[in-house]
């Protein structure tokens, strides 16, 4: 693997890695990324949908826990 591949592979995290993160359930965090997927972007989790998976961009859950960047 690359170092551009290794870099990429933090900039996107996957549903389950997000839940741990924000420390709440699979099933919840699946829940929250649909919500934010109906409101278009006001209320859940952000996320980006690549074929069938969702992936969340780091630098927006960072933003939503009031990390800087």
């Amino acid at each position: 693997m690359s170092a551009t591949e290794t870099d990429a592979s933090n900039e996107v995290l996957t549903i389950d890695e997000a839940a741990a993160i924000l420390r709440i359930s699979r099933n919840a965090a699946y829940a929250a990324a649909r919500q934010w997927r109906v409101t278009g972007g006001e209320h859940g989790i952000p996320c980006i949908e690549i074929g069938r998976t969702l992936r969340v961009p780091r630098a927006d859950l960072d933003r939503l826990l009031g990390r800087s960047s």
